[in-house]
């Protein structure tokens, strides 16, 4: 693990890999010292953002190294921990329903691939994907990785000016969805009916570490979920 400080309020620590990552988040939210203010994985790095006013940087990442190495460091008796875990939660694993006659762009997708579009639906509901970041609007996810016969279809040349709330894309080795209306240059190979975000209620079911299983549904079914809100369980 690397670290490095982020500005005078946080840490940024570099790991192996995204498990690393997710893992080393998931301890630092348990812990919850009390100066701690967020914590924020991407990929391979977790930003630890806290309270400047109570704590230095050198002495948050002498803690990280101790956690990190599952020991308690000489600081801390000043950093500070809890034992429980304020607003933190075991990963989830959630269930996407897809409408993939709801696309725009498979066959560039079959293009790309040389597969057929049952194939590559096969390809894509086959795959269990882990929340590695969110990002881009609130509660985009960015979800890893696709199978090897789906990576490297490039973005569109040209992004769209709108790209319709629930659409599902993929681009190089990611896919993801689209939570609210924006533009958007991924290819768009259906759509959820589901409600992944609201931002008015403070609704974001996804968060990193998150496990993500796409399923296959016809139009018929897509009305019938349409505005139902996200959930997700323990478990596959």
């Amino acid at each position: 693990m690397k670290l490095t400080p982020l500005g005078d309020q946080a840490v940024l620590a570099y790991l192996a890999d995204e498990p690393a990552a997710v893992a080393l988040a998931a301890t630092v939210r348990a812990a919850d010292p009390a100066w701690l203010f967020d914590v924020v994985p991407a990929y391979a790095s977790v930003g630890v953002f806290f309270d400047a006013d109570q704590i230095r940087a050198a002495d948050v990442m002498d803690w990280l190294n101790a956690l990190a190495s599952g020991g308690r460091g000489p600081a801390e008796a000043v950093l500070g921990g809890n034992a429980h875990s304020v607003g933190s939660r075991p990963p989830l694993a959630f269930r996407v329903p897809v409408c993939y006659e709801m696309q725009l762009d498979l066959p560039r997708v079959c293009e790309h691939t040389g597969l057929s579009a049952d194939a590559v639906i096969e390809r894509h509901t086959a795959t269990v994907y882990t929340v590695y970041a969110v990002g881009f609007v609130p509660g985009f996810p960015y979800l890893g990785y696709l199978p090897s016969e789906l990576c490297g279809v490039g973005r569109l040349p040209s992004p769209r000016t709108r790209v319709e709330p629930g659409s599902v894309g993929l681009t190089g080795c990611q896919t993801g969805i689209y939570p609210l209306a924006r533009p958007g240059g991924w290819n768009l190979i259906g759509r959820t009916p589901l409600t992944i975000v609201d931002a008015a209620d403070g609704f974001f079911p996804l968060r990193v570490g998150d496990t993500v299983r796409f399923e296959r549904i016809d139009e018929a079914r897509y009305r019938q979920l349409e505005g139902e809100r996200l959930e997700g369980g323990r478990g596959g």
